[in-house]
């Protein structure tokens, strides 16, 4: 009786050995502050299960990208740490993948886990944009005591790198005032109002991009499976149309996809999360116009 192996898409060990895979998916399961649903701790686990019901075909791309190769690196165990000392393990754990030539795609997790994975891209490319899909800007300083919160993230993000939010429709006052030019958020409302926003954000842009993807960035309708979820939203097309062009026109040296929390009676989510997941590595090593 076979069995499927226990990693992204249930990958045979021919396509899914160290050595040879150009991808690397790293779990992240850490959740210290998040404020509202418990449970995000639980999204990698459940992505990579999920996974393993995903066809190998893109129907859009015409191949299988899992070709490349993928490996589903180890989890980083956490225990009791503090938020500095997680955020220190999980970089080693980045750093370590980039040396060793891999693309990563980290898989949260609350958003926190966003912060080392830029801080190891940044290390590599000084001149590093992060692009950010979500409803919330995450721009406090700080929030229940820590400037390592969920909520903080892009606030620690912006320490090392220029901000592009996108389909951002929770915040707080002045936090565009508090980003340097030319970093930038666009509101959900206006991108709806005003289909220029892709024209301003690539005016923007440099070549190096690390992108994270929020998956409350989602419609709720179609990504019920969140933290903190929010009206609105953008559904599954629209945001494929952006992110291949995205890949296409610039060089994205890291992603991550955060804040799914899993739900007992529906893999909506989580197998919506996956299968994300497996178009960021089509649309990275298989999309033209680089």
């Amino acid at each position: 009786m076979s069995t499927t192996p226990n990693n992204f898409l249930g990958l045979t060990k021919e396509l899914s050995t160290y050595r040879t895979a150009q991808v690397a998916i790293l779990p992240l399961p850490y959740e210290a502050t998040t404020s509202y649903r418990k449970g995000t701790k639980n999204g990698p686990a459940a992505i990579i299960k999920a996974s393993q019901q995903v066809e190998f075909y893109d129907e859009e791309l015409h191949l299988e990208p899992c070709s490349v190769g993928i490996v589903t690196a180890k989890a980083p165990a956490f225990g009791k740490m503090t938020p500095p000392k997680a955020i220190a393990r999980m970089q080693e754990s980045c750093d370590k993948l980039l040396r060793d030539g891999k693309f990563v795609i980290g898989l949260g997790g609350e958003h926190t886990v966003t912060v080392p994975l830029v801080r190891a891209a940044a290390r590599k490319h000084r001149d590093l944009w992060v692009v950010q899909l979500d409803a919330h800007s995450d721009l406090r300083d700080s929030y229940h005591g820590t400037p390592y919160s969920h909520a903080s993230a892009m606030a620690r993000v912006i320490e090392h790198a220029k901000l592009v939010g996108l389909g951002i429709r929770s915040g707080i006052p002045g936090e565009r005032e508090r980003l340097k030019p030319p970093s930038r958020i666009f509101y959900a409302h206006e991108m709806l109002e005003d289909l220029s926003w892709q024209e301003e954000v690539f005016h923007i842009l440099g070549p190096h991009v690390y992108l994270t993807i929020d998956l409350d960035f989602f419609n709720p309708a179609e990504v019920p499976g969140v933290g903190t979820p929010e009206p609105g939203g953008f559904g599954w097309y629209a945001a494929l149309g952006f992110l291949r062009r995205l890949f296409a026109t610039r060089e994205v040296v890291g992603c991550d996809v955060v804040e799914l929390l899993p739900q007992r009676d529906s893999a909506v989510s989580d197998f919506f999360a996956a299968r994300l997941v497996y178009k960021l590595i089509g649309y990275k090593f298989f999309i033209d116009g680089k």
